[in-house]
């Protein structure tokens, strides 16, 4: 808790510029109607556009804006990562700037909050602006994680939630490089509630996230949160060698009976080839959990930045992570 400071906004950016004027212009009147003290973090996370010198003129205007800006595009887990170190609030919201998180909804999550929840949850009842494909791939991992992992994710659920002080602490104890964030705010429990919402398309630009960067971001929340994708090879592996045996006893049982019988050479293809695909893929896996330990032992920081305002530390510097 930082001088009764109530609330604190948490806002990763990445070449929003066309959103940073009218998201401002909605979640400003929101905060001033709450009657509380607080802040808006923002975290530009290496844009390439003038996103934070549109974020230092609205400093100057509201001082109550501070600003976080990392030396380079860390992607978005690490750039919320610096917002929740640097918060200082009760009670922390994470929200995106393109609008799709609708701020008005803050009062709601504030009033769940004040019921003893530690975790409110923003859960979409619709998905506008998003293709079948988008939506059907989020339900077939929301159905895969829960497959393999100890944890259950809050279903239809972004960033966008309120975070007691408490939970925001207990993140800061997880060291992790390789981080999804929703399965994070899974793991550490707590007294969790929902408050549900219509999410609307973009107000303006496109979005970050690309097929390839949420297939990769479901490929590091399965690997982060179960050994699954390692311990299926064992039965897989007793698969085969059950198959080769009853392979095996069939061929004894032909040569008894009919005797010697030349092998095809098609037939012997196929199960050399299946074998070494199988047994490539089972190093794959080996390999993604050896690449995230490689990534952890380095112990490199999550994010460096590069410039600060707003906050009172004297040196400017990030606190450890």
């Amino acid at each position: 808790m930082h001088m009764g400071l109530t609330l604190s906004v948490v806002v990763p950016m990445h070449n929003e510029l066309p959103n940073v004027g009218a998201f401002f212009a909605r979640i400003v009147p929101v905060l001033e109607s709450l009657g509380e003290r607080w802040e808006i973090v923002c975290v530009d996370d290496g844009s390439s556009d003038d996103t934070f010198s549109a974020l230092l003129e609205m400093h100057r205007r509201e001082p109550r804006v501070k600003l976080l800006r990392l030396s380079r595009n860390f992607g978005k887990e690490a750039a919320l990562t610096a917002g929740l170190s640097h918060a200082r609030g009760d009670a922390v919201i994470p929200i995106d700037a393109d609008l799709q998180d609708p701020p008005e909804l803050i009062p709601a999550l504030l009033a769940k909050w004040r019921e003893g929840f530690d975790v409110v949850n923003a859960a979409r009842t619709s998905r506008q602006g998003e293709t079948w494909f988008k939506r059907a791939s989020a339900r077939a991992f929301y159905k895969l994680f829960e497959m393999m992992a100890p944890i259950r994710l809050a279903r239809d659920t972004g960033d966008f939630r309120l975070l007691s002080r408490r939970v925001v602490r207990s993140l800061e104890r997880l060291p992790e490089r390789s981080r999804m964030m929703k399965g994070l705010f899974a793991w550490v429990g707590f007294r969790q509630a929902y408050v549900m919402y219509d999410r609307p398309p973009r107000f303006a630009g496109q979005s970050q996230w690309s097929v390839g960067r949420l297939f990769k971001l479901a490929i590091d929340g399965i690997t982060s949160f179960s050994a699954w994708p390692l311990r299926i090879w064992s039965f897989v592996g007793a698969l085969i060698a059950l198959l080769a045996f009853a392979y095996a006893a069939f061929l004894i049982v032909r040569t008894l009976v009919f005797g010697v019988v030349v092998p095809g050479y098609a037939s012997m293809m196929v199960v050399l080839l299946f074998v070494a695909g199988v047994q490539l893929m089972g190093l794959g896996v080996l390999g993604e959990y050896l690449g995230r330990v490689f990534e952890e032992v380095k112990q490199r920081p999550l994010y460096l930045v590069m410039e600060s305002r707003g906050f009172e530390e004297a040196s400017g510097e990030p606190r450890p992570d």
